[in-house]
């Protein structure tokens, strides 16, 4: 999934093996399995069983979300494209509105009492 070239890029802002503890699982594995994961958009728990298992994925995931290592790959990988022009900071905002529905509202209102309102009240027949 994620090619030699590209790991160059993003491989080396990922912290390194520690030397004591336990057998570390391979970095780009865990970058790949994470990328699936978004891409399928599948809970951590169905992850294929060629990226080991789920939940030492998802504990590296996190501790790498913790640490600011993923906004690290975030910036390298839009200030090369940036560089190169593929990358446009255009924005574009939308003027649409979205009103709340009147029973999210929390101003009082006439609900016209405890009549349900499939029924009909005697003025309004």
């Amino acid at each position: 999934m994620i090619s030699d070239q590209v790991w160059a890029v993003i491989g080396p802002l990922f912290p390194s093996v520690r030397a004591t503890g336990r057998p570390p699982v391979d970095r780009r594995t865990v970058v790949e399995a994470v990328a699936w994961r978004y891409r399928t958009g599948a809970p951590w728990r169905d992850l294929p069983s060629r990226f080991g298992n789920w939940n030492t994925i998802y504990r590296n995931f996190r501790r790498w979300a913790t640490a600011g290592v993923w906004a690290r790959v975030l910036e390298k990988v839009q200030s090369l494209a940036y560089q190169r022009g593929d990358l446009d900071w255009v924005t574009s905002i939308d003027s649409t509105v979205v009103r709340v529905h009147q029973h999210g509202a929390t101003l009082p209102r006439d609900t016209g009492g405890r009549i349900e309102l499939q029924e009909v009240r005697a003025g309004d027949a």
